[in-house]
């Protein structure tokens, strides 16, 4: 199962509504969701401080700001459609 990260910080609204965003995809399309606070580290503040919230997938970084639900879901489908002729 592929693995969504959003990289937040509390008191974010546009970081709620990202969550808010990834569970509602998450129903439908599965995938492991990580949140990383980044006020709990100190590079990932330095990195991410003008930027939260971002959202990456296996590591890739996708959006700033917010999610493109239909461009995170057809990354997701064809991540998955590639792993299953690995099976």
């Amino acid at each position: 199962m592929k693995t969504v990260t959003l990289y937040s910080r509390p008191g974010c609204h546009l970081c709620d509504d990202a969550r808010a965003v990834l569970r509602s995809i998450q129903r439908h399309t599965p995938f492991t969701l990580e949140e990383s606070d980044i006020t709990a580290d100190d590079e990932l503040h330095r990195r991410y401080l003008e930027r939260i919230p971002v959202i990456a997938l296996e590591g890739e970084e996708l959006f700033d700001f917010f999610v493109d639900e239909a461009a995170l879901v057809a990354r997701l489908r064809n991540a998955e459609a590639g792993s299953e002729g690995l099976e």
